[in-house]
Parts: structure tokens; C-alpha cells; sequence
């Protein structure tokens, strides 16, 4: 699995472009996001980081996840996500490193994965766009219904998958390669081509495009921080002195 980020959906809005043009995004608040555990294949089975976003009160962690975050030297997140990475990608982060916006760019084609709106309880109109039967003479009750859903004796049944009337939305949704138009580093903000799953306050998890040609990627996992770049350097200088 690419890196990526998780983030909360803040709402959509207009970009005008200097020929004119008028954009649709979708601004999402997408991190910063704090690596709280690696995994490793001889330990786990599997190598991967587990990521933590929003920020959570610790009057409401029970003793397990205080210490499960003390681990890390992190304060407590809301939303945690493994993601699956190659050894070699892991062993470039650290933990309590962040991850920010800034392994995105503008031009990147990327997936977006949330939760899409619930609808409640929907017929076969909305939820699979069936016909429905004729508005005209002889029709009665049956304007929106989904016609028969099986026979008598044989089979005897209605058959699995049958498009019926049921709960509509709130399921796990994947929007395949969507445009980062903006970024805004200072305030954390990753402006979409379009719109993405869920509504206002939604988390999704933004990674690059699955379909992007490997010699064409963009969003690589990042080097260390310069910052224990710095401190490494100056341990070997007072080695060596």
C-alpha cells in the first residue's frame, strides 16, 4: 500500500483559475499525522506503521491506550490506520515522526477512501435505479416497485444478490484517481478536484492513485526528519572528537 495521509473532510468550495475556468474541490484537513507503532515481518507476520489524527481528550482513554500512546511520546488521536508499507519504506520512519501535507503536491492523481452519507432504509428506485412500472392507465401501487423476485414452485426461492429495497449508504468508499489542484501547508489543507466521499467532518484516508504507473510516481515515503539528521551528526562529531 502507497503512504498516505488521514484526514477530515471540511466541505467543497471554487477555485478560479487565471482562464477563467471555475474549479470544484473539496478541502480536507489532512493531517498532521503521527506514526505510533511499526511492524515488523519477524515480530508481526507483516511489515507496516499505524497512523494517528485528531486530537482526543484523555479524560476519555481507558489505561490500555494511555500507554499505548505513551509508547509513541504522543498525545491521544481519535482515528488510528495501519498502513502496509515494504520494509525498507519503514525503516525510514520513526516513531512519533509526522507525516504532513507536504508529501503531497498539486498535479498528483490520488484515492480517496470514507464513508459515504447513510440514507436510511430506500426502495429499488433510489438505491439501484430501476425503472419502476408506467404512470399511465391500468397501473395501480406499483409505480415504484421492482417487478417479481423469483417463481412459484421452481426454484421456490428468491435468489441471492436480487436488487431489493434496504438500508442505502453509509458503506466504506474508494474514488479512484482524483486531482490535488491546491495545497495549503500552513493551515494543512489538500484541495481535491471534485467531490469525495462522506460529509462535513468525515475522515478519509488520501494515498496516491493505485493506477499510477510505477515509474510515475510521486508520493514517496519521506527520509528522516532533518532534525535527527542533525542530531546523528553531531554524535558522530562528538565521537570522533
Amino acid at each position: 500500500m502507497a503512504i498516505g495521509l488521514l484526514g477530515k473532510k471540511v466541505g467543497m468550495t471554487q477555485i478560479f483559475k487565471e482562464d477563467g475556468r471555475v474549479i470544484p474541490v473539496t478541502c480536507v484537513q489532512a493531517g498532521p499525522c503521527y506514526i505510533l507503532q511499526k511492524k515488523s515481518p519477524d515480530k508481526d507476520g507483516y511489515s507496516a506503521v499505524q497512523l494517528g489524527f485528531d486530537e482526543r481528550p484523555e479524560r476519555v482513554i481507558n489505561k490500555a491506550e494511555s500507554g499505548h500512546f505513551k509508547k509513541s511520546k504522543s498525545t491521544p488521536k481519535r482515528l488510528l490506520q495501519e498502513i502496509r508499507l515494504s520494509p525498507e519504506e519503514v525503516g525510514q520512519l520513526g516513531i512519533g515522526e509526522s507525516l504532513t501535507v507536504e508529501i503531497f503536491k498539486p498535479g498528483v492523481t490520488v484515492d480517496v477512501t470514507g464513508v459515504s452519507k447513510g440514507k436510511g432504509f430506500q426502495g429499488v428506485m433510489k438505491r439501484h435505479g430501476l425503472k419502476g412500472f408506467d404512470a399511465s392507465h391500468g397501473t395501480h401501487e406499483f409505480f415504484r416497485h421492482g417487478g417479481a423476485i423469483g417463481n412459484r414452485t421452481t426454484p421456490g426461492r428468491t435468489f441471492k444478490n436480487k436488487k431489493m429495497p434496504g438500508a442505502m449508504g453509509n458503506d466504506i468508499i474508494t474514488i479512484q484517481n482524483l486531482k490535488i489542484e491546491d495545497i495549503d501547508s500552513k493551515h494543512n489543507l489538500i484541495m481535491i478536484l471534485g467531490a469525495i466521499p462522506g460529509g462535513p467532518n468525515g475522515y478519509v484516508y488520501i494515498k496516491e492513485g493505485v493506477k499510477v504507473p510505477k515509474g510515475k510516481r510521486e508520493v514517496v515515503v519521506p527520509s528522516k526528519s532533518k532534525a535527527e539528521k542533525d542530531k546523528g551528526e553531531i554524535q558522530q562529531n562528538a565521537e570522533a572528537t
